[in-house]
């Protein structure tokens, strides 16, 4: 037994021995004394783009209403749209057609063709009869386009404005009043004109305003024609209040860019400011808040929200492959500047950069065809549950013009920016607290609108959002937190941050999905999880 002992005592001198010469560990090996268990993978990763399994179906939109602007009144909505087009919904889905096309019958509009009506508003722009032609210009109808209808306070009594036109630059801003939101709208004048020349400049109120040499130097170039990329296209008005209740119209399309009046509501009509070229302020046509130089640049809508006023703008041309698109600006005060999440706003030259793009072209899970040309849109608040939306028209993946009305629930980020879902509202209401990490983990389909100008659709590949915090794609990796207590979320996909939200909600087909909409450096991103799909 003693001579056992004497045997382990020699044995752990000789190993103490032997680790004070050579270390305790190999250096080239980790060391172990603290060791971490091995980073295993949360999911099963899946990278490929698939919506087998996944419901579609057609958003059962009943009519067409192209430019709609939206008017709330009680539970009922309204939106107004290009070529005499209207309709009503109880639901923010389904639209019902009130009128549509250019008829004597049209209950809406009809009042305009009266004897001695119909002359007058159509005398400068939007018909046959206007002293504004061109060879290229379309004859046989009228051109009314883009209304916009607001309940005014003062008057008690419904407002429209909106624009007859004849080329892309000679255009009229006129409006009517109704004692109800369907009409008839009365025919009441003319307000602002544009694209006139040397002679038919005569014919408009600018001299009402603007000295005749003024106007004849300032509006016109040597040539006599109208100075087109400094000065507005006089289209698509929009009205609305401000935090003092003072009521205002921006208006504009491509040309000299977007500007801004202000509005008698007394009688509706435009007060003229006093010329300030400092601030870009003109006495006839206003404000200039953005644009200019005939950069694609059109459908002006101003929103109040969240202690800002938002600008809305569409880019691109119209048509299914003409990239048009919905980018926002913002301002603390109602007249401006109106700056991007870059802190920029364009004056002309290339603006692709400039203003937080929200909708483009894009593909999603669900959507019956990839959704083109979505733009032209207005917005508002809900009266009944402080909802903000974004209502817009939207072209199709389907070879065609064909176009139809949607509505999207926008969410504000923790820095005030608006962030739109990614899809059609269904009555979706965001989790005031947030959700939990468990509900928020998973495989989603992403995509960027980016900040393009074309026709290239948007469509989405696979990220997995993790439980530590991890963002993994093929190809990429990242991070996301979420604001605790909040919807509020980021997301880092390399080098970009992306500032958003989350909100559990129905995609098109009618399946409940965790959804996120974030957005950073003008680029929104959108994702969708289908619990099933994990």
């Amino acid at each position: 037994m003693k001579k056992t002992w004497v045997k382990i005592i020699a044995f752990l001198l000789q190993a103490v021995l032997l680790m004070s010469l050579f270390g305790c560990s190999d250096p080239a090996q980790p060391d172990n004394t603290n060791p971490e268990e091995p980073e295993v993978p949360e999911f099963d990763y899946n990278f490929t783009v698939s919506y087998d399994g996944i419901t579609k179906k057609a958003v059962p939109a009943l009519s067409s209403v192209h430019d709609p602007s939206i008017l709330q009144v009680g539970d009922k909505y309204y939106i107004y749209g290009s070529h005499m087009a209207s309709a009503h919904s109880n639901d923010l889905i389904s639209w019902y057609k009130m009128s549509d096309g250019y008829n004597a019958a049209n209950p809406v509009f009809g009042q305009i063709y009266a004897e001695g009506v119909y002359e007058e508003a159509f005398k400068y722009a939007g018909s046959p009869t206007s002293l504004i032609k061109t060879d290229d210009h379309e004859t046989g109808g009228e051109h009314v386009w883009a209304p916009d209808v607001i309940y005014n306070k003062t008057t008690g009594k419904y407002y429209m404005y909106y624009c007859t036109t004849s080329t892309w630059s000679a255009s009229n801003l006129c409006y009517g009043v109704s004692d109800t939101p369907e009409g008839p709208f009365e025919w009441k004048g003319a307000l602002i004109y544009s694209g006139f020349n040397q002679e038919t400049i005569y014919q408009t109120n600018v001299m009402d305003v603007v000295d005749e040499v003024d106007a004849l130097t300032t509006y016109l170039n040597a040539g006599g024609s109208y100075q087109y990329k400094e000065y507005p296209n006089a289209i698509d008005p929009s009205v609305f209040y401000d935090e003092d209740d003072r009521m205002w119209m921006v208006y504009g399309s491509w040309s000299g860019g977007i500007y801004l009046l202000e509005l008698d509501p007394a009688t509706g009509e435009v007060i003229h400011p006093k010329a300030d070229p400092a601030n870009g302020v003109d006495p006839y046509y206003g404000k200039k808040l953005l644009g200019g130089q005939h950069k694609s640049i059109e459908g002006p809508y101003i929103l109040r929200a969240g202690g800002y006023y938002y600008l809305f703008v569409s880019y691109g041309a119209l048509n299914r492959e003409g990239g048009y698109q919905i980018r926002v600006f913002r301002s603390e005060t109602v007249d401006g500047n109106y700056v991007d999440m870059n802190g920029q706003t364009p004056f002309g030259g290339g603006h692709a950069a400039y203003g937080l793009k929200l909708s483009g072209n894009y593909n999603m899970p669900s959507t019956w065809f990839s959704y083109m040309a979505t733009g032209h849109n207005s917005a508002f608040v809900d009266q009944k549950d402080g909802k903000i939306y974004v209502v817009y028209h939207t072209r199709f993946d389907n070879g065609s013009e064909q176009h139809s009305p949607r509505v999207h629930q926008m969410l504000l980020n923790a820095e005030g920016w608006l962030c739109m879902l990614p899809y059609q509202t269904g009555g979706e209401t965001v989790s005031e607290t947030g959700y939990e990490t468990s509900e928020l983990v998973g495989r989603y389909y992403v995509i960027n609108q980016g900040t393009g100008i074309d026709a290239e659709i948007a469509r989405p590949t696979i990220f997995y959002l993790q439980t530590n915090g991890k963002v993994v794609g093929e190809n990429v990796s990242g991070s996301w937190t979420k604001t605790d207590g909040t919807y509020h979320m980021t997301i880092t996909i390399g080098e970009d941050t992306f500032s958003g939200v989350f909100c559990r909600m129905l995609d098109e087909g009618g399946t409940e999905v965790m959804t996120f909409s974030a957005v950073g450096g003008n680029e929104s991103l959108w994702g969708v999880k289908y619990d099933a799909a994990e």
